[in-house]
């Protein structure tokens, strides 16, 4: 029996934990095609599922939207260098997002007589040859090596995922020319108990007592979050500590995950490092936050106390990076935010904490809470002239699908107000793009529709629904999409937030440039205008070979029968995409 390095290497990802590859093939995997077969065919079910993906971005982005529901890492393979290239912002969004996945990617063949198995056969084996192939995402990645021979591959795939999956999770990049992956071996396991990712980091006993202690004592305590919500069990704990200390608001700063509750009192929603929270707060606890605040157009008032906890506290990846914090410590969100409950609920701020003072903190919480709902609603209304914004439209969207609903959101400069109205609840349930890599949302959309399926049982998954910006539904490659969707029968919910364009470069320009020459032409004239509009749905059907719903709607009236017949759609197998034109702004 013929057992190879590219064998043992798709052994080591079921042992490991990995149930799905995502694979966009090439001239370097004859031995990985040949694996695939065999599993296949012997394995009965113990073998990872292939999905081919006809576009890289998307096949890493489903990898990363599997990964970032269920915090398990999935594997993408790709062709040489130009499939790693072909990865292009998904690598991006990966790492930025702390999303654990890996990469195998095959290189040229590094012989040229046959004097191996595997050696070059082909004109292009020639021209893919780079002087080093992992250069061109190890930026990006947690790590990244070069598999040289079959003996230890089971080990370098392992040692791959010890970092993807220790904090800060991100992806883990591997190569293998033909020959390597081509060798005979002799058949091997590991014992996956040796193989464990590093364990969370907790808080020192000092800190818990300082922070602690800063928190009760804030006249004004404000905790600003951005991956919490990563770990499930982290959005409960957060609200205990609010529960607790009375009069603390979240607010969220980075809309990667849903971290903290809509329906709290202690809720400030999502705003991108600029709300009125952050410049009166006397205290401030930064945890798992990339960007809590931008300078220049927000900042913390200079007598205010900053502590900062993240799994990343130095963010190691970004050259410029500070925040003026009285202390910072490297520590998990979970471990910190439940220690930080503890020592409050069983030290002696505890009996401060049952004092008038904190009552009335809770009634204004409460009534600032229902204040900001009233004004979220009031600020979505539908306009007189029979049109809409993307603030009604979620609304109106929320009603119609179920309670559990998954949201996986890439609107750019329409995402606060998807956040306002969605007001989501769940852990779990709200998803972003956690980089700035665009076209994120169509790929992560079916990864995490296979995980909700593949986790609770087929038939059992969430609903899932993607809102993408016109722009940025074209940067996520729907042709590929949405053939994917229909040939693994993976039904999903798009709505193309159509508002004729890109707006975020004309939002950057006029914060740099305010009174410029670009403030006064039009979108045409500033080369961001989509005019005449694409049919967005179209392209999805046609990609899905017209085994799809697609439709436009722009009026009020025709609103929620439209998203009605689409979710219908979607609860009986069929993909819909809804191009909704709406009013930019609201």
């Amino acid at each position: 029996m013929v057992y190879t390095a590219s064998f043992a290497f798709f052994e080591s990802l079921w042992e490991a934990g990995i149930t799905h590859v995502f694979v966009n093939l090439g001239s370097d995997h004859p031995s990985i095609i040949e694996a695939i077969v065999k599993g296949q065919n012997e394995k009965r079910g113990d073998f990872p599922r292939v999905i081919t993906c006809p576009n890289e971005m998307v096949a890493l982005s489903m990898a990363d939207g599997y990964a970032r529901l269920t915090r398990k890492p999935q594997c993408v393979i790709v062709h040489v260098d130009v499939g790693t290239q072909g990865l292009g912002a998904a690598v991006h969004n990966a790492s930025c997002g702390r999303a654990p996945v890996l990469i195998f990617a095959g290189l040229s063949p590094y012989t040229i007589e046959g004097e191996m198995r595997g050696s070059r056969t082909e004109y292009i084996h020639w021209i893919q040859d780079v002087p080093d192939q992992k250069q061109i995402v190890a930026q990006y990645c947690r790590y990244s090596a070069e598999i040289k021979t079959g003996k230890n591959v089971k080990q370098m795939v392992n040692r791959a995922l010890q970092f993807a999956r220790s904090d800060p999770a991100g992806p883990v990049y591997l190569c293998g020319a033909r020959e390597p992956m081509e060798e005979d071996i002799e058949p091997y396991k590991l014992d996956q108990s040796y193989w464990n990712p590093v364990e969370p980091a907790a808080l020192s006993e000092t800190a818990v007592k300082t922070i602690s202690e800063a928190l009760v004592g804030a006249k004004e305590p404000l905790i600003i979050t951005g991956y919490t919500g990563r770990n499930h069990a982290t959005v409960p704990a957060l609200v205990k500590l609010a529960d607790t200390v009375k009069g603390i608001r979240v607010l969220d700063a980075g809309g990667s995950d849903m971290c903290f509750p809509a329906d709290h009192r202690a809720w400030l929603g999502l705003r991108y490092g600029i709300d009125a929270s952050v410049t009166t707060a006397d205290v401030i606890l930064v945890i798992d936050c990339d960007v809590p605040w931008i300078n220049t157009q927000c900042k913390p008032a200079k007598t205010a106390k900053v502590f900062h906890i993240d799994v990343d506290p130095l963010k190691k990846q970004m050259p410029v990076f500070y925040l003026n914090c009285v202390a910072r410590y490297f520590a998990d969100s979970y471990e910190a935010i439940t220690q930080l409950t503890n020592y409050i609920s069983s030290s002696p701020l505890s009996q401060k904490l049952s004092s008038q003072e904190f009552t009335e903190k809770w009634d204004l919480l409460g009534e600032a809470h229902s204040k900001r709902l009233a004004a979220i609603t009031a600020a979505s209304e539908p306009k007189s002239d029979n049109t809409f914004g993307t603030g009604y439209l979620c609304r109106t969207l929320r009603k119609l699908v179920p309670i559990d609903t998954i949201w996986a959101i890439e609107a750019v400069t329409n995402t606060a107000f998807v956040a306002d109205n969605i007001q989501a609840t769940f852990p779990g349930s709200w998803i972003n793009c956690g980089g700035g890599g665009l076209g994120w949302s169509g790929g992560g959309t079916l990864g995490i529709k296979l995980a909700s399926e593949f986790e609770n049982g087929p038939g059992k998954g969430k609903f899932v629904v993607q809102i993408v910006g016109d722009g940025t539904f074209l940067f996520s490659v729907p042709g590929s999409v949405y053939w994917i969707s229909r040939r693994y029968k993976i039904p999903v919910l798009t709505i193309v937030l159509n508002n004729k364009g890109w707006n975020a470069p004309r939002k950057s320009l006029l914060l740099v440039h305010p009174d410029g020459l670009g403030s006064k032409v039009s979108n045409e004239e500033l080369n961001i205008s989509f005019a005449p509009s694409p049919d967005y749905a179209g392209i999805a059907k046609a990609a899905a070979g017209g085994d799809l719903f697609a439709e436009k709607v722009s009026k009020t009236s025709d609103l929620e029968d439209v998203l009605k017949r689409a979710v219908e759609s979607v609860q009986n197998g069929t993909t819909a995409v809804v191009d909704a034109q709406v009013v930019f702004g609201c």
